[in-house]
Order: C-alpha cells, then sequence, then structure tokens
C-alpha cells in the first residue's frame, strides 16, 4: 500500500455542551486533494484547527511523513510543512501585501531587508500569477485580492500539506479558475491538499477523494469518480434534498425604492440607478471590482455618496450613517462576518440582540426575559447549533455565526434587506433554509437586495438581475429568462 503523506487518527475533540469530533479519522496521498465536506457544524474546520495547532485534540494521533506530531501553535505547523488558508480572513490591514505574507520571519539579521522582501513576493506571486502589488497596503484590496495573498503565504512555507477551508467562498467564477490552476500546480509538486468547500461542482471537479462528515463524524471517504452530487448531499444531510432551491412564489408589488444617479465619492461606483419593488429579490452581479458590494454600502451609509437620490416611498432619503439606515428600515449583511459582522467575545444573545437593545429596556433595567425570548426565536427559525444562548459566537461555525447576524436583523423588522454574498461558507443545507427565508420575507412584502458571486444562486432565488462592470451597471436582466452566458458577457462589458 502506497505511503500517506498525512495520517489523522481517531481524533477526538470535546467544547462545553457538544462533541465537536468523534473518533475522526482521516489519511492524505502525497500529490493528491482531498475533499472534506459536512453541513456547518459537522466537525471540519475544528479538525483542521486540530491538525494546526489552533484547537489542542483530546485524543487521537497525527502522523505526517511517518512521525507523530502535536503543534502547539499554528507557528510550529508552519515550519513543520503544514499550512492553512482560512475561511475567515486575519491579516493586518494598516501594514503591506509583502510584510503580511512574511510575518514573524522577515528576511535580515538585525535589520529587515525589504528589497529582499519585496522581490521574493514577486516572485511568489510570478509563479502563481497574482497580479497584486507586494507594496499595497492590505486593507486597499478587495476580498478576493486579500485570499490570493493568503494563499501565497501558504505556498511561500513550502509546504507539504495545505488547507483551502472555503477559499472560493469570495471569488468570482475566473477567480475560481486561478485558484484550480494554483491548487493543480501545488498537487503535481507533491504536495497533499486538504481542500474544503460546500461548493459540489468544485468538489466533484478538482478532488482525488472525498471524507464527508456528519456531526462530528466520519460518514464516509470515497473517491472522487464514484460520487454525484446526489450522494455527496445524502451523506451529508442524512437524507435527499430533491430540490436545491426552494419553489419561488413571492409575487413582486410597488415600488418602494428608487436608486438615481447613484455615486460614491470614493469607491467605484458610478451613475447606478434601479427600481426595487415590494416583495421583490434583486440580485446584483459581476466581477470583482465590478461595484457590487459599494452599491450596498452606499446605500447603507457606510460610504460616502458623491451625487444621486435614495428615494424611499417616494420621499427622498439620506443615510449618513448605519444609524440612519436602520431608522429609514434598511438592514445589511455585510460580506465578511468575522471582521463587520460578529463580536466574538460576545455570546449568541448578545449578538443576536444587539441592533434592537431598546426593545428590551424597561426604565432603567434591561429585561433578560425578553432577550432571552427574542434570541430563541432566531435559534428556532434559523436552526442554528449551539449548545446554549450563552456559548460565545466565535465557538460557532462560519455557517451558524452568518445566521446569528441574520437572526439580528430580522428582529429589527426593516422594510429593505441588504444582503452580501448571504450564502457564504454555507452547506447545501442550511443554504436551502436560507433561501426560504429569504422567499418568506419577500411574501410578507419585504424588499430584498443580493449581491452574490455564484450565478446558479442568482438566478435561482431572484426575480431580477442587477449587472455590473468597472462601477457601472450595464444592465437588469430578468432572472427567470436569463442565461449565465447572458449574465457574464454584461458583466465583462467595457463602458
Amino acid at each position: 500500500m502506497e505511503k500517506y503523506l498525512l495520517q489523522i487518527k481517531n481524533v477526538s475533540k470535546s467544547f462545553p455542551g457538544v462533541k465537536a469530533l468523534d473518533d475522526v479519522s482521516l489519511n492524505v496521498l502525497k500529490g493528491t486533494i482531498h475533499s472534506l465536506m459536512g453541513e456547518n457544524g459537522a466537525g471540519k474546520s475544528t479538525l483542521m484547527k486540530c491538525l494546526f495547532g489552533i484547537y489542542s485534540a483530546d485524543s487521537g494521533e497525527f502522523i505526517l511523513d511517518g512521525n507523530n506530531f502535536r503543534f502547539a501553535n499554528a507557528k510550529q505547523a508552519m515550519d513543520n510543512g503544514v499550512s492553512m488558508v482560512h475561511q475567515e480572513l486575519n491579516q493586518v490591514h494598516t501594514r503591506s501585501v509583502m510584510e503580511n505574507i512574511w510575518l514573524g520571519r522577515f528576511p535580515g539579521k538585525f535589520v529587515i531587508d525589504h528589497h529582499k522582501m519585496y522581490n521574493d513576493t514577486l516572485a511568489i506571486f510570478k509563479d502563481l500569477d497574482i497580479p497584486i502589488n507586494p507594496k499595497a497596503i492590505i486593507r486597499t484590496l478587495s476580498v478576493s485580492q486579500r485570499q490570493m495573498v493568503e494563499i501565497a503565504k501558504a505556498v511561500s512555507h513550502n509546504s507539504k500539506i495545505i488547507v483551502f477551508d472555503e477559499p472560493s467562498s469570495s471569488l468570482t467564477e475566473n477567480e475560481v479558475n486561478h485558484l484550480f490552476r494554483i491548487i493543480f500546480n501545488l498537487r503535481g509538486r507533491g504536495c497533499g491538499i486538504i481542500y474544503i468547500s460546500h461548493r459540489m461542482s468544485e468538489i466533484l471537479s478538482i478532488s482525488d477523494e472525498v471524507t464527508v462528515m456528519r456531526d462530528g463524524k466520519v460518514i464516509a471517504t470515497s473517491p472522487a469518480s464514484l460520487l454525484t452530487t446526489e450522494k455527496i448531499i445524502t451523506q451529508m444531510v442524512g437524507r435527499t434534498l430533491d430540490d436545491v432551491f426552494p419553489p419561488k412564489d413571492n409575487v413582486p408589488g410597488e415600488v418602494v425604492l428608487k436608486v438615481e444617479g447613484l455615486t460614491a465619492q470614493y469607491e467605484n461606483l458610478k451613475e447606478v440607478s434601479f427600481e426595487l419593488k415590494k416583495g421583490e429579490i434583486l440580485g446584483v452581479a459581476g466581477l470583482v471590482g465590478a461595484g457590487r458590494t459599494e452599491i450596498l454600502e452606499n446605500i447603507f451609509g457606510l460610504a460616502t455618496v458623491k451625487s444621486g437620490k435614495i428615494i424611499k416611498n417616494g420621499v427622498e432619503i439620506k443615510n449618513k450613517n448605519s444609524r440612519q439606515a436602520k431608522k429609514h428600515g434598511f438592514a445589511l449583511l455585510t460580506e465578511e462576518r468575522r471582521s463587520t459582522g460578529i463580536f466574538g467575545v460576545l455570546t449568541i444573545r448578545e449578538n443576536t440582540t444587539i441592533a434592537n437593545m431598546k426593545k428590551y429596556i424597561n426604565g432603567f433595567y434591561i429585561s433578560n426575559k425578553k432577550l432571552s425570548s427574542d434570541t430563541e426565536w432566531a435559534i428556532k427559525t434559523l436552526k442554528i447549533k449551539t449548545p446554549s444562548q450563552k456559548t460565545k459566537i466565535r465557538s460557532l461555525s462560519g455557517g451558524n455565526q452568518q445566521k446569528v447576524i441574520l437572526g439580528r436583523w430580522l428582529l429589527t423588522n426593516p422594510d429593505i434587506f441588504l444582503l452580501d454574498e448571504p450564502t457564504r461558507g454555507i452547506d447545501v443545507g442550511a443554504k436551502y433554509e436560507i433561501y426560504q427565508i429569504m422567499i418568506d420575507l419577500a411574501k410578507q412584502g419585504k424588499a430584498i437586495v443580493m449581491v452574490s458571486s455564484e450565478l446558479p444562486e442568482l438566478l435561482g432565488v431572484c426575480d431580477r438581475i442587477l449587472v455590473m462592470s468597472g462601477g457601472y451597471m450595464t444592465g437588469i436582466v430578468n432572472a427567470k429568462k436569463t442565461t449565465q452566458e447572458e449574465i457574464m458577457t454584461l458583466a465583462a462589458k467595457r463602458v
């Protein structure tokens, strides 16, 4: 039998109130792509964090190249040939790209050799075909560009094992293809790749083997060539999922929002005009840098509007900040839940109710009964997997964190939901639940604007799709009548 590059044997890990990993075993061959799938909370990220030294496993063995190991921290892991590209980016926003890549191992004995650091970064970027300036400040980059920087950082360690945790969740189709070229290159060099994703098409197209987890246990490991989407879903959720999208039975009504000539002061957004109807789900498509997120941020008051009008129910409004936007009946679910969505040190209850605190104040007191009742409603409605309301949100899986944020905004009862990649990093079962919630909200008369990098998602959930290119709107299409080809043509259109 061929020798395994990595062996994970009988690993278990418990947190207060939940057993996250239960006797999990996994083997990875040299020069292969081994995908890891499961619903949110199945234990995928927990297992990788145990491998990477972020968590300490309660029991079990880790064997790399025939040698047993237990890394005490991430630095030990990287120094010994194990790297991880995390789903939630953890970078120093005020420093340059190259400083982030070489953080903790700057070249030079007594003085940092910036020239060498620049040239080494440039060489990695050239090898990976990443067109980013090494001297650029991280905060000036898009989420997808920052994701590429993390991939380059992992490669810079000359790793034997590289874990990719939802690396494509913020990438467009073209960037995903670029990512796959990098991964195939690494596989060709003999790296063992562990790839975590909820996108079935990706898993089936790039994997050599697939391991499916459910409730902290390994359900099955199979060659990718023997799997289908239906088989994977059945293993993941323990049941068949006949339809990826719920039936659409919302009926758009009168216009509730008009955006006229919206132009941003500093962002790439110019002369965007559209209407949003009551009970409608309006999708926003486009390549990275097209101005999709900028539309939501300018409407919500997180960015400075240079010119244009925002008219709600016939009255012009100006959202100069998020407080005013919330007062005017808007809610914004941001793309990066870790940096702009959750309060990691707070509990589920605190994160769920924090945007609606006035409701819970009675004189000089806060009603814990109301806090508890509303949090319980959100947990049940959104099927949030958590040991209790008092669990710290940072201990939840990414998908469950996303549900908490959505629950937070549902409790404010807004008229208009602005959702930026609402299903990013969420498994197929939870996605269906989010889609159903969106459709139910639309049926109640709520209006929704949804940015997504997944065209099938936009086509399956939305009524109309607004397409952006280079900061300009290049068209609005009927989701029932358009095609992916038409949308991509508009997204690539030069204005």
